[in-house]
């Protein structure tokens, strides 16, 4: 970043005041975003508050990623968004409210899925990235980019009451390489274990304390102002208001960069996260299927695994068994007609099955892919998602 012929306006030198007139920070340290190029991997929950105070920080140009687009369900966390966003892309929609509050930075937009075949590509031009994703696939998939092209990977992540950050890939001013996510979890954990903030749910608030700190460190980085959270993992419980920092050290063992790597290039991340395999151990069907069961008459069985007070916000009129106890349940199960189990999104349905498989050796469990968000999607948008 090559931030020493940098000019600023007589508006931008007013808006950015407040960091100039810090003694530790200051014009120098303001010339460093101005010249920086940041890539944010995801508009969700924490991009929301990452892409806004880089925005707003006057960091010159940002990348978003992101191909979904604005759902109701988002707005409680999203803060990026409003209802006149919703349908839209959230690329799309991200860039216009980034530039309507700071028109002096350059916004560009990528509204494509990141993946093996385009991570590299899309990595490269950036100086530094935030890993605002939400699944292990996509982690690994950052992580490993990120190290094969010597960028820093701020990271951060979030459920339910709990918010993580460290940064990653992080070469300090000595060249001394810092751990990456990999030196943390050398591999996943076994698929199912640890649910999505989609299936397990997040406090609205959480990602906008964890999203703001994964923005200050990228201001840090960048500018290399105060101690970089390099070799350190820091942990927040919002419900105690109690954090902990651990110290991370590199595993010489690290199949990326340890003393022997093995890996020299990006792999299949679904197949290494065995998110595929689960796909296919388990029987599915999908909601236009189901209806069709419905209107021929077919005899099966419905369940819902979700939890109560989901079910009495919307429901498709199954028997509600949620997943914590569905083993418990196990007898209100036929095993003589086809079984339909089904969820949100179709995460704990996927779990249910499999434990009932496995505890119980059904063979007649169909999980319905999507969901009952997949259902009021395709069939019958009045219902209302949550």
């Amino acid at each position: 970043m090559n931030h020493e012929n940098i000019q600023f306006s007589k508006e931008e030198l007013a808006r950015y005041n407040r960091h100039i007139i810090i003694k530790e920070f200051g014009l120098d340290a303001q010339k460093k975003l101005k010249a920086a190029k940041v890539l944010v991997i995801g508009s969700g929950g924490l991009g929301s508050p990452v892409l806004l105070y880089l925005a707003a920080a006057g960091v010159g140009t940002i990348g978003i990623v992101d191909f979904d687009v604005v759902d109701d369900s988002n707005l409680q966390r999203q803060v990026l968004f409003g209802v006149h966003d919703v349908g839209k892309s959230k690329a799309e929609a991200a860039r216009q409210r980034l530039q309507s509050l700071n028109p002096f930075i350059n916004i560009e937009v990528h509204n494509v899925q990141f993946t093996s075949k385009n991570a590299l590509e899309l990595i490269k031009k950036y100086d530094v990235v935030a890993d605002g994703t939400d699944n292990f696939p996509t982690r690994y998939l950052v992580n490993d980019a990120c190290v094969l092209l010597n960028k820093p990977n701020v990271y951060a992540s979030i459920f339910q009451f709990e918010g993580q950050v460290s940064v990653f890939n992080y070469r300090n001013s000595k060249g001394e390489l810092g751990p990456n996510y990999r030196d943390l979890y050398a591999t996943p954990p076994p698929p199912g274990l640890v649910p999505s903030c989609a299936e397990g749910g997040v406090l609205g608030v959480l990602p906008g304390i964890i999203g703001s700190l994964q923005a200050l460190e990228v201001i840090k980085v960048i500018t290399g102002v105060g101690e970089i959270l390099s070799g350190r993992f820091y942990i927040f419980d919002a419900l105690n208001f109690e954090s902990r920092t651990f110290n991370l050290k590199r595993n010489p063992n690290n199949p990326l960069n340890g003393v022997n790597p093995t890996i020299k290039e990006l792999i299949d991340y679904e197949e290494f996260c065995s998110v595929k395999t689960v796909e296919r151990a388990i029987k599915e069907i999908s909601v236009k299927e189901l209806y069709d069961w419905q209107v021929r008459g077919e005899d099966f069985q419905l369940i819902d695994v979700r939890e109560p007070h989901e079910y009495d916000i919307v429901n498709l009129g199954a028997e509600l068994i949620p997943l914590g106890v569905v083993s418990k349940h196990a007898e209100k199960i036929d095993r003589t007609k086809k079984v339909v189990i089904h969820c949100k999104t179709g995460g704990r349905s996927a779990k249910a099955i499999r434990e009932l498989e496995d505890k119980f050796g059904f063979t007649n469990l169909y999980n319905l892919k999507a969901g009952i968000f997949g259902w009021i999607d395709e069939v019958d948008p009045e219902l209302t998602k949550y």
